[in-house]
């Protein structure tokens, strides 16, 4: 008796019609992975590719003179520019050499993880 009530729930529509249509498509799990994917691209994507972009200017208009802060939480100002390699004063007649890739933050402000 049970197994009956089954058989006709899989059995295919008595109109001939094909199963599902378009509202099992809409109804199936595809809209779901849309819908996730754009909440991921507007709230983690888009936010990360402008702030990249915003270093990356950044890091290209770094001049000597400037004071920046440096991954590791050191605060020196640029006396030289040697292409790639940047050397800051980070005390009197102390300079350190750095890639440019590692300058955090510019102006001598607080980190940019610390601002508000």
């Amino acid at each position: 008796m049970f197994f009956d009530s089954v058989a006709y729930a899989m059995a295919p529509p008595a109109d001939g019609g094909a199963a599902g249509g378009l509202g099992g498509i809409l109804g199936g799990p595809l809209p779901m992975l849309v819908l996730m994917f754009a909440i991921f691209y507007f709230l983690l994507i888009r936010p990360q590719q402008k702030k990249q972009k915003t270093h990356k200017a950044m890091l290209e208009a770094l001049k000597k003179g400037d004071k920046v802060w440096t991954n590791g939480g050191i605060l020196g100002a640029i006396v030289d520019i040697d292409g790639d390699n940047l050397t800051i004063e980070i005390a009197t007649g102390v300079n350190v050499v750095i890639k440019r890739g590692f300058v955090a933050d510019k102006d001598g402000g607080a980190p940019a993880a610390d601002k508000k």
